[in-house]
């Protein structure tokens, strides 16, 4: 379509990511499930923040991860979240526009600091997270801005929204605005803990609402309430035309059309942190989509894009994601 400005319009919460090394025994001392998503309140998160070791700040947030990732590679995106006119906040802000993503939400003047995710990384790779919305908290509708998401050709959005009633009305109206224009829509389960809490709705959005789902093994077999992959995988393809399923070293199974199509892993010669695994393979599967690629190969963007991604500390690319496909021949 000739009026696209944007290849994708991200939506989630805008954090700052604070991460740092932990054993599980950090993890059991302070009541931490490890591999979980927990969302904490000010208090929690400034007590923590202080019993964390040696620590690396960054902007994330897992929607703006996925819009970082799609920059990498070369795509044009713009994303949806709530900051605080604070020093964490204007790092959020500096980091998006430095990467050429548009940033249409104005920053909060009051109220609750800019968000922050205290993340733990085991030795195994696996991150358990703790999560200050803070500002991210006051995303709503009115912070949507209509132009924009009629000029995308995607709107993607995080499970997370759902856990703020204002956010989940943002979510709301932009679908609207992006069917109402013809364009689709994609929604990332974000974390199975989170597709407990709201599995129904979930579900009636997979099958009515949603245009392309992404889940990892986790998320996908909690939303079908199955110990069974296969089963999971036969309802996700009889409910949606689109889904990206992820599960870990395995690779990933691509629902299209009805047809099933499985993607190896990206080799890694060491994982060393697996945040924003699942939101770098969004971004590399959304980034092939918005380029006309068949699925196989945008399931394969995606994982180029995760295995860049584990291999180092830090949810976002650390080298030219555009450069790595081209060596692979998939730009």
């Amino acid at each position: 379509m000739t009026d696209l400005k944007y290849d994708v319009a991200g939506i989630g919460n805008a954090l700052v990511d604070v991460i740092a090394d932990a054993d599980d025994k950090f993890l059991t001392a302070n009541g931490i499930e490890k591999g979980s998503m927990t969302l904490i309140d000010d208090k929690r998160a400034d007590e923590l923040y202080g019993r964390m070791g040696q620590a690396v700040e960054m902007s994330g947030g897992s929607c703006a991860n996925t819009i970082a990732g799609l920059a990498s590679l070369g795509g044009k995106g713009a994303f949806f979240g709530k900051v605080k006119r604070d020093q964490l906040g204007d790092v959020f802000m500096h980091d998006i526009a430095a990467l050429g993503v548009d940033f249409p939400a104005r920053p909060a003047s009051a109220g609750a600091p800019t968000g922050r995710c205290l993340i733990l990384v085991t030795p195994d790779a696996q991150r358990s997270m703790n999560t200050f919305l803070g500002a991210a908290q006051k995303l709503g509708p009115d912070d949507i801005d209509e132009a924009t998401i009629r000029a995308a050709a995607i709107t993607y959005m995080e499970g997370y929204l759902w856990d703020q009633p204002d956010a989940k009305e943002a979510f709301l109206k932009a679908a609207k605005i992006a069917h109402d224009a013809g364009r689709l829509v994609s929604l990332t389960l974000s974390d199975s803990f989170c597709v407990d809490r709201y599995r129904d709705e979930f579900r009636r959005l997979a099958k009515d609402e949603v245009d392309l789902l992404f889940a990892n093994e986790a998320e996908i077999l909690s939303l079908y309430q199955t110990d069974v992959f296969d089963e999971a995988l036969q309802k996700v393809r009889a409910d949606c035309k689109f889904a990206a399923l992820t599960r870990s070293e395995a690779g990933a199974v691509i629902v299209a059309d009805g047809e099933v199509h499985v993607v190896d892993a990206d080799k890694v010669a060491k994982v060393v942190d697996t945040t924003g695994a699942g939101d770098l393979f969004a971004a590399g599967f959304l980034y092939g989509l918005t380029r006309g690629k068949d699925p196989v190969t945008c399931g394969r963007l995606g994982a180029l894009a995760a295995a860049e991604v584990i291999s180092h500390y830090g949810p976002r690319p650390q080298v030219s994601l555009a450069k790595l496909a081209k060596e692979k021949g998939l730009a």
